[in-house]
């Protein structure tokens, strides 16, 4: 198994895996729609030994409060069913941590597990006065600081592209 940043031969592979893990076309044309707007900060995805999508995590921008941070947001993240339990959604993750830090950017959100995120170093947004657009996610909201100061004087609305209001 390979972790390494997309490339566009792997957009079909990564369609087929969003469209089976999720079991329609919502997060497949997400994916898609911000990619041709250029809206994708990036990409991670892990491939099996014959370079056949099988994980996958997108990163795009979020504004907190209308302001542009060098914040994104998570999502989706999506492993083959074939291959769970491995590690693969941990790895994706921390992949794309760690190449957004090295890109600068200041902090993660993501919209999720609480359990599994917060063993990945995530902790609840709400514990910084932030919160998302959807109903009841004040668990499910979650933040991961990149640079030191990234909550310093942030608080309020995560919004995210318009798409994800599609879905």
């Amino acid at each position: 198994m390979l972790i390494r940043v997309e490339i566009p031969i792997d957009a079909p592979g990564i369609d087929a895996l969003l469209r089976r893990s999720f079991g329609g076309e919502g997060e497949a044309r997400l994916v898609h729609d911000l990619r041709e707007d250029g809206m994708l900060t990036l990409g991670v995805v892990a491939t099996d030994d014959e370079g056949q999508v099988i994980g996958y995590a997108a990163f795009s921008p979020v504004a907190v409060d209308g302001e542009e941070r060098q914040w994104v947001g998570m999502a989706p993240v999506a492993v083959d069913e074939n291959y769970r339990g491995q590690g693969i959604a941990r790895q994706l993750v921390y992949e794309g941590l760690d190449s957004l830090n090295e890109f600068g950017y200041a902090a993660v959100v993501t919209l999720g597990e609480p359990e599994l995120y917060g063993r990945l170093g995530f902790e609840r947004a709400a514990l910084y006065d932030l919160r998302c657009r959807w109903p009841d996610t004040e668990n499910a909201f979650q933040v991961h600081r990149l640079a030191d100061e990234a909550f310093d004087g942030v608080s309020g609305l995560v919004e995210y592209h318009e798409h994800f209001n599609r879905l």
